[in-house]
């Protein structure tokens, strides 16, 4: 007999009691479960504790702070996806909570509908699920067509990458590589479009799932660190490459 598996998981760290406790509400009336952390260290225990599938946190919190919470996780190795929710305008904050591993970043005030997007889009994404890069259902888009690394299965390769599909995992020169769910979707989906330029704007509606993800700017963060993470010269690339006034192009040689 098959159970029905368990309902996503969702940790809500913020202060603000009134804030927390209505997204606790419609986020279980979309029939998620909850908890709710008020401070940083609560939520580092909890998060520790209770493995949810989905963070979204607060940066401005009593005792440690938001990228305080988000630093440990990801130090510790948990991988689950964040949105960051903050009503810091600043620039820095934004490219500090997504170098440090955050999915999403949503400023103070937000809409409650498109939170709930947000929170479906990246769960979506985050889902483990195995696909076989031959076949037309694992092409993110009708306009990903030219695919010249198509026949090598789930596991590219591009220099000293590997990128496993199945197990969503990346090694460089034999050494695992951390992405975060997001980083690992942009360049998933760059390794089955190979060769095409992409604008900004394309690249938040295929990957980030909503026409409304993000600005130009997300993309060109995320950009930024996978070419940390993955190029030998981040200043010179020789895969993930800009092409100046249009977008982004991804060159498996």
């Amino acid at each position: 007999m098959n159970e029905t598996p368990p309902a996503a998981l969702i940790g809500i760290v913020e202060d603000d009691a009134a804030i927390a406790e209505g997204l606790a509400m419609n986020l279980r009336l979309q029939g998620y479960r909850t908890f709710v952390a008020g401070d940083g260290e609560t939520a580092d225990d909890r998060i520790a504790s209770e493995a949810p599938a989905l963070v979204l946190l607060d940066i401005s919190l009593p005792k440690q702070s938001g990228l305080w919470v988000l630093e440990r996780m990801r130090a510790s190795g948990n991988q689950a996806a964040v949105i960051v929710l903050s009503a810091r305008q600043d620039e820095y904050d934004k490219v500090a909570a997504l170098k440090l591993g955050a999915d999403d970043y949503v400023t103070k005030p937000f809409a409650l509908a498109e939170l709930l997007a947000r929170v479906a889009a990246v769960l979506r994404r985050a889902r483990p699920v195995a696909m076989d890069v031959g076949t037309p259902a694992a092409r993110p888009s009708s306009e990903a067509r030219d695919d010249p690394m198509a026949e090598a299965g789930s596991c590219l390769r591009f220099g000293q990458i590997v990128v496993d599909l199945d197990t969503r995992t990346v090694t460089r020169a034999g050494g695992q590589v951390r992405l975060t769910h997001l980083e690992f979707e942009l360049l998933r989906f760059f390794c089955v479009s190979a060769r095409r330029v992409y604008s900004r704007e394309q690249l938040l509606r295929e990957v980030w799932g909503l026409r409304q993800a993000g600005t130009a700017r997300t993309v060109d963060n995320f950009m930024a660190q996978l070419r940390a993470k993955l190029e030998a010269d981040p200043e010179r690339p020789r895969h993930l490459l800009t092409v100046r006034g249009t977008g982004y192009r991804f060159v498996a040689e």
